[in-house]
């Protein structure tokens, strides 16, 4: 078996785990036994960052009762955690909810191997010789998934070396805790080893609100947003509306807490959540587990929520005490009731949250949610019908359990429990499985009790402990992806393209032991709750409902490896000319003063356009450390409303058809700047801020929209782009395929004022409408200094200038 340049054997990442609170645990160190629920707790040197939770806690009583004695009335959990975190506690106010900003101090933060780059890339811009925050960095999308778990993390190594040395390297020098591939899914990492109730964090992953599952905030952003943080400066952001869900009853049979989250997208559709938190309460919090609570938060990105949070109970300090963190819930429970809403606002939820929604966990149904978008919500009573209805592919060709969303001990056990029954009533299942277990501590303790071995009879391929299928990594080689197909996950998104990169692929979300039970009759219009499968005995066969473990009863598996910790050495972090993963930044152009006067438009897009159209991953996602050769990709997947077609857009000065990029990329060599307009909810989806760094690097100027999602919103104005949504948005439908678009007015841009956005038609007529945006001062600084970074920079060298002068 071969080891990896950190001296990290493959086969022993999977056969051991990273132990719970020594995320960044010196290799080597042997850990003691996990302290039993209610035992004294000593020794917190196996808990990363202790002091830092040590002292938020000791402080949070006093920073409580200063909010109390500004705001004077009752407070949600949200707003406790967000006033607690004001970088200037001072400048606490009514903030007016989706309209002001706000500047935060996160507690922790943390990257991965596509963000990650980007991320660093820019902070090693700033010139800053150490992070201002405790960070860490997991390896766990660039594992391609395809023969199984140990043979894919020795091609990932070999393929992606020159991304992960870079890496490693920035961690040991910059201080970012550094997981190897093969350690686990960033967010499952984050949750045994990082998250505690009461925290902020900010991640450049979109589903970094899985730790809303322990009670902290938790915040995708793209790694501009992230720079921000390392650098121990403000961050900012808009204060979110805040919606509460209430939650009532206990969960029966077959339904789940994924079953909460599908409900719930199919209440607020991709975009109800925007530019809001959505805060869980009602007694039926308390009958979830923290890892059910974690997977309902890590999905409420697919609303578009800012993130998700529930309040602190019994079930955290269950999963903290079982993952080596007592002295973590021992701290929370001392400020337990400011850990929560207060009771006036549990009382009366209605005047405290924006809006209100109630789902009764008591008569909740298992949901299947789909296609081409997670809040596509079908109860599955109702699947059948939907399914001869629109002509979904019925034959189901792959089952995928596990991702970040759906790999606890618990989600697992459940579908585990529906394969076991199969297994002894003779049930052949017609659909291959894959499994994808959340980490390396998930992995080997699954395999200790013998659960991995269930699924392997049914002749599943158990996979790295990597995002893979979920994000496009995955070779697959089961049915034809050329013609309508389906799959059913427990994954979290389901966009076209989105696991496979085949469009033509429906790509239906469920519960792991919904997945699982659909497997073995591999039809979509099964119903598992009401109907028989046929043993290989001629026998009729009805499954009984699932039973999981919330908890290993022999403990998680304990034994400490994987992580290497931060040295500071200043070691080197130059890149060579010839590596082909990662290109350091030359900084953006700043804005030269002058109005946009007849630009071409790039593309008009139709419909919805997630960042996965504007920058698919798959086979892109090596790349997203070299913005050159990933821009290469801008907006494949992006359908022209022109012609109905993806990768066919019309060059103005070639008079010619070509992909988005070819065509920017000619106007980029030409120096001709470009527009992008886009449909309602622009560059909904993942945090990747490649969806705004490519055509800002192809030298797009505007992007205007009828609506824009709040990450790709947040991201294009950090890149320098001047992002603008139409103020009716009825004049989308004046845009021409050959127009010439100017922006005017630009030295009078302020905050709250509209711009004049003027067409002129290819038969030389004219047309102008008003358009909005949502910048602040601020953010028009770094608009004008051409990037977010640049303005930073531009400040840095101010402020040392004047320290020197004085």
């Amino acid at each position: 078996m071969s080891e990896n340049k950190f001296g990290v054997s493959r086969r022993t990442l999977l056969k051991t785990a990273a132990a719970a609170g020594a995320a960044a645990s010196v290799p080597g160190f042997a850990s003691a036994a996990l302290p039993k629920d209610g035992a004294a707790v000593s020794d917190t040197s196996k808990i990363r960052n202790f002091d830092m939770i040590e002292a938020f806690y000791r402080s949070y009583p006093e920073k409580i009762a200063a909010v109390r004695a500004k705001m004077g009335r009752p407070l949600t959990l949200a707003e406790k955690v967000i006033f607690t975190h004001l970088y200037h506690p001072e400048s606490l106010r009514e903030f007016k909810r989706g309209a002001d900003y706000i500047e935060l101090r996160p507690d922790r933060a943390g990257t991965h191997d596509i963000g990650g780059p980007m991320a660093i890339i820019q902070f090693l811009s700033s010139g800053k010789e150490r992070i201002a925050l405790p960070a860490a960095l997991v390896c766990d999308h660039l594992v391609m998934a395809n023969a199984g778990a140990i043979p894919d993390l020795k091609v990932a190594d070999k393929g992606n070396f020159e991304t992960y040395d870079f890496l490693a390297r920035a961690a040991k020098r910059y201080g970012f805790d550094f997981w190897p591939a093969g350690s686990g899914i960033c967010h499952q990492v984050f949750l045994e080893n990082y998250d505690f109730p009461g925290g902020m964090m900010l991640v450049t992953d979109s589903h970094t609100p899985t730790a809303g599952g322990m009670g902290m905030l938790a915040i995708g952003v793209g790694g501009a947003d992230l720079v921000d943080g390392l650098m121990g400066m403000e961050w900012e952001l808009k204060m979110p509306k805040l919606i509460g869900v209430k939650l009532t009853g206990e969960l029966k049979g077959w339904s789940s807490p994924k079953d909460v989250i599908l409900k719930l997208a199919g209440i607020l559709t991709t975009k109800g959540g925007t530019n809001s938190i959505v805060e869980f309460f009602g007694d039926g919090t308390k009958a979830l587990s923290a890892t059910g609570k974690a997977t309902i938060c890590n999905m409420g990105a697919e609303t578009g929520a800012t993130t998700s949070i529930f309040p602190f109970d019994d079930s955290m300090v269950r999963y903290l005490n079982a993952t080596g963190r007592q002295a973590v819930s021992n701290l929370a429970k001392t400020v337990a009731a400011d850990l929560q809403a207060d009771p006036e606002v549990l009382a009366n939820p209605a005047k405290y949250f924006d809006r209100v929604i109630e789902i009764d966990l008591s008569t909740l149904e298992p949901h299947i949610n789909g296609p081409f978008s997670p809040d596509a919500a079908m109860p599955i009573s109702t699947v059948a019908a939907k399914a001869k209805e629109k002509g979904f592919p019925q034959k189901i060709e792959v089952a995928l359990i596990g991702s970040c969303t759906n790999s606890s001990y618990e989600d697992i056990t459940r579908a585990a429990s529906v394969a076991k029954e199969m297994l002894d009533k003779g049930v052949e299942v017609k659909t291959p499985i894959m499994v994808v277990p959340g980490s390396t501590r998930i992995y080997q303790t699954l395999e200790r009790d013998g659960l991995l071995d269930v699924f392997k009879k049914l002749n599943a391929t158990v996979l790295a402990t990597a995002c893979g299928p979920c994000i496009g990594q995955w070779h697959r080689t089961t049915g034809d992806m050329t013609r309508p197909n389906t799959i059913i996950e427990s994954f979290n998104r389901n966009f076209a393209g989105r696991n496979d990169g085949s469009t033509k692929t429906n790509a239906f979300l469920a519960s792991p032991e919904i997945v699982m039970a659909m497997a073995a009759e591999g039809d979509i219009t099964f119903n598992p709750l009401a109907q028989d499968l046929r043993s290989k005995t001629g026998l009729n066969v009805r499954l009984s409902a699932p039973k999981g473990e919330e908890l290993p009863a022999k403990g998680f598996v304990s034994e400490i490896t994987g992580c290497v910790l931060p040295t500071y050495e200043k070691i080197s972090m130059e890149v060579s000319p010839t590596n082909e993963r990662i290109q350091l930044l030359t900084p953006f152009k700043p804005w030269d003063g002058k109005d946009f006067v007849e630009l071409p438009l790039l593309i008009k897009v139709k419909g919805k356009c997630t960042t996965d159209h504007i920058s698919p991953g798959g086979k892109w996602l090596p790349y997203r450390g070299n913005i050159d050769r990933i821009s290469d990709n801008l907006l494949e997947r992006g359908i022209n409303a022109f012609n109905g077609q993806a990768g066919k857009v019309w060059n103005v000065e070639t008079k010619s058809y070509d992909t988005p990029a070819k065509v920017a990329r000619y106007y980029k060599n030409h120096d001709v700047y470009s527009v992008i307009v886009g449909d309602d909810n622009y560059g909904e989806g993942s945090s990747r801020e490649h969806a705004a760094m490519e055509p800002r690097y192809l030298d797009v100027s505007v992007v205007i929209a009828k609506s824009l999602a709040r990450i790709h919103e947040s991201n294009l104005k950090k890149q320098g782009i001047l992002a603008l949504t139409f103020v009716n948005p009825a004049d989308y439908d004046k845009i021409r395929e050959k127009d010439r678009i100017s922006v005017l007015g630009l030295k009078d841009i302020a905050p709250g004022k509209t711009v004049k956005v003027e067409l002129t038609h290819e038969d030389g007529s004219k047309e102008s409408f008003e358009c909005g945006h949502s910048y602040n001062a601020k953010q028009l600084a770094w608009w004008r200094a051409g990037s977010a970074l640049n303005w930073v920079v531009a400040e840095e060298k101010a402020a040392k200038s004047g320290a020197k002068k004085a």
